[in-house]
């Protein structure tokens, strides 16, 4: 009987605890926990000192090899090429020269404007403090190697974080083992400037004794402008410590003058009618037209041919000319012959199986990255074959460098408006077979980008696998066509008001250009706003809401007057907008035609080669908006290849993008050329095939077997037929 009390009367003598016991037991849990945590923690902070510890002694080791005599004068030599940057940019890294951080300790006074800058190399990522950078070694990727009979490895620290690489090329080239590092220690790694292989510094001596130093510049080798071929013109420059603290002073007042600029820039814009915007743009067109003309055709077109070129050319010019603005043949030879003065490097003969890569970047695009674009793309490729786009500097330069290259292709980073520009520039360069562009989508809606399979945005690209994957789709990427139309702006009388004007994607009339020039205006205002590309939607989503109570366009029917092919077309009653559309993207993405509704028997499906452009009416803003989310359809009106708007009254008018408020006019909107493409492959059943025959032809057009037109016009017929 004692045996079967014993159990119940332990349990209840646990239930029944002293509080003040159990009330120690937990605080002596909790205090174990704390121990145990504050542990824990101080084991990760001194793991991470430790670590910090041992990549400065990487750096300082690798610093010792380069100050090694028997290692200073291997390979070629290049200083750095310093620009001034923000230290917020820069807090993470170390300075080249001293190995200190870059950012100042906390002091108890504000910071001096020397103290809020560094200088950052444009090329290799590397930065230094303003007084340390005179001392710097110059260590930096050599553009020029001539005179050499290889490319010579160029082994560095790499200073950047390299996310264009994939897993498997972050193992020693010599060792095979892995070049993270291990968690407290291993050899530092040097990276190849060119061919981007890694190597222990450990192992470096016996790859140079057992393979020697020769670089194939890695697996973007034909995009990839050898240095062996690249000569650097001479320029007489002095340099020296005073002299680069007298750049970055420079840098400095042009900097702050620049932000004062911009603060002043919208209260001038505040007093500016509508009318003067207009003018504006229409100005800034003129000048980027005139800019275009004044440069010569390449690639075995002299001077004469442009002067005398064919009679529809000839009649072109002299209507799109000023009156009172004559261009002579000397005028022209002069500023031919200023691009070469500006030009800092020449390309030598590329052996015949190069196919390098020109790249444009508009550091102002939507996402506004233009600037750790170059600084990847300088790693990936030639940084002589990279040039940024500005008001002061068009594609001009960059062609003009380009001129005696018999095969290459060109990449355009940025948007809409980006690609448009450079296209108009190649037209007026007068290629017999102009080189096909690929598009890197760095604006807001890079909708001719997403028709040609290369993203919507520069986060596809990065999910694409980075600037390495993409590279490699465009060496391999098919040609395609795309048709190119010119639109002219004449009075009702007929008397041609402004230049030309030149289309790839749409031309919208009414509420949607109303949104694209509330942005427009918006961003010339504000232009820290526009940060990157979600931004930016956010931004269009916003002035979109603002319209769709505004019924300012209800009269738009009876105040625009429509022809196509010489056939007037009727307005809808309840329409706010009309837009031509050459693609089958508008606004980021919106099908507008749609080829596959069923609806409409009497129309052809869309094409952007076929010239044909389809004609389509919204009924206002909140149309719009339906449209983005894929609750509606856009009206079809009409087909065809020329097509004629009368404007009655005065209506904000958009051309991809760029918009502006235009005055009663006539629009005549013609066929003006093809250009040629590149698509993305991956996605296309016939797309290989494609990028194989053009290869093929390249090959072909270089053995001689056949020229230049021919190629040209065999690479439109197979662009026709393959699509």
């Amino acid at each position: 009987m004692d045996d079967h009390r014993e159990p119940g009367m332990l349990h209840s003598s646990w239930n029944y605890k002293n509080p003040s016991e159990m009330a120690e037991s937990r605080v002596l849990i909790i205090s174990c926990f704390v121990a145990a945590l504050v542990g824990i923690l101080t084991i990760f902070y001194t793991a991470f000192q430790w670590r910090r510890n041992i990549n400065l002694s990487w750096m300082k080791a690798i610093a010792r090899s380069k100050k090694n005599p028997k290692t200073r004068n291997k390979g070629p030599v290049s200083p750095h090429d310093w620009s001034l940057e923000s230290i917020s940019r820069g807090r993470s890294l170390n300075c080249c020269v001293c190995l200190k951080p870059v950012s100042p300790s906390q002091t108890l006074g504000p910071l001096v404007a020397s103290d809020s800058f560094i200088h950052r190399c444009k090329i290799c990522g590397a930065a230094a403090h303003l007084s340390c950078s005179p001392n710097a070694h110059k260590d930096c990727k050599c553009c020029s190697m001539v005179g050499y009979e290889h490319v010579i490895h160029q082994w560095a620290v790499r200073w950047i974080e390299d996310t264009d690489q994939p897993d498997e090329a972050s193992f020693c080239s010599y060792c095979e083992e892995p070049c993270t590092g291990s968690f407290l220690g291993g050899s530092p790694i040097w990276c190849c400037m060119w061919c981007q292989r890694l190597v222990h510094v450990d192992c470096q001596n016996s790859m140079s004794n057992e393979m020697g130093d020769v670089c194939d510049l890695g697996p973007l080798r034909r995009l990839v402008i050898s240095p062996l071929f690249v000569k650097r013109l001479s320029r007489t420059s002095s340099g020296g410590f005073l002299s680069s603290i007298t750049h970055g002073a420079n840098e400095i007042a042009s900097t702050v003058r620049g932000r004062i600029r911009n603060k002043s820039k919208k209260y001038k814009l505040a007093n500016e009618t509508s009318v003067d915007t207009a003018n504006s743009c229409n100005m800034g067109d003129v000048s980027t037209e005139s800019t275009a003309d004044n440069y010569l055709p390449i690639n075995g077109h002299g001077i004469e041919e442009t002067l005398n070129g064919n009679q529809e050319s000839d009649t072109e010019n002299k209507t799109e000319a000023k009156p009172n603005v004559k261009r002579s043949s000397s005028i022209i030879k002069d500023e031919f012959q200023m691009i070469g003065l500006k030009q800092r490097y020449e390309l030598m003969h590329l052996p015949p199986d190069a196919r390098p890569l020109l790249v444009f970047i508009n550091k102002k695009s939507g996402a506004q990255r233009g600037h750790n674009l170059r600084q990847r793309l300088n790693i990936l490729l030639n940084p002589v074959q990279i040039f940024e786009l500005s008001s002061s500097e068009g594609p001009e330069a960059g062609l003009y460098l380009f001129r005696r290259v018999p095969h290459f292709r060109i990449l355009v980073c940025g948007g809409d408006g980006t690609v448009g520009w450079v296209l108009n520039t190649i037209d007026k360069q007068n290629f017999v077979s102009p080189p096909p562009v690929a598009i890197l989508p760095a604006g807001t809606g890079n909708d001719l980008a997403r028709v040609l399979n290369w993203g919507g945005g520069l986060g596809s690209v990065e999910r694409q696998g980075g600037l390495c994957t993409m590279l490699h789709h465009i060496e391999h990427a098919a040609v395609t066509i795309l048709d190119r139309w010119k639109i002219s702006i004449v009075s009702q009388q007929g008397k041609q008001l402004q230049s030309p004007k030149y289309m790839n994607n749409y031309l919208g009339i009414g509420c949607d250009a109303k949104v694209a020039l509330d942005i427009h205006n918006l961003r010339e205002e504000n232009p820290d706003l526009f940060y990157n590309q979600f931004m930016n939607k956010v931004l269009y989503a916003r002035e979109g809401a603002k319209c769709i109570m505004d019924n300012t366009f209800a009269d738009l029917p009876w105040q625009v007057r429509v022809e196509v092919d010489g056939v007037e077309i009727e307005v809808p009653e309840d329409a706010e907008g009309v837009l031509v559309v050459n693609i089958g993207s508008y606004m980021g993405g919106i099908d507008l035609w749609q080829n596959e509704d069923e609806t409409y028997d009497n129309f052809d499906p869309q094409s952007m080669h076929d010239k044909m452009l389809e004609v389509v009416s919204v009924s206002g803003t909140w149309h719009l908006g339906k449209l983005q989310v894929g609750l509606s359809r856009a009206r079809r009106l009409a087909q065809g290849n020329y097509i004629k708007i009368q404007l009655f009254a005065a209506f904000p008018v958009q051309i991809d993008g760029e918009p502006w408020f235009q005055q009663p006019c006539t629009l005549n909107i013609s066929h003006h050329s093809q250009a040629f493409m590149l698509k993305r492959s991956s996605e296309e059943p016939l797309g290989h095939a494609s990028a194989i025959i053009a290869d093929v032809l390249e090959n072909a057009e270089t053995n001689q077997v056949i020229d230049a037109s021919q190629k040209r016009a065999l690479l439109q017929e197979m662009a026709l037929r393959l699509s």
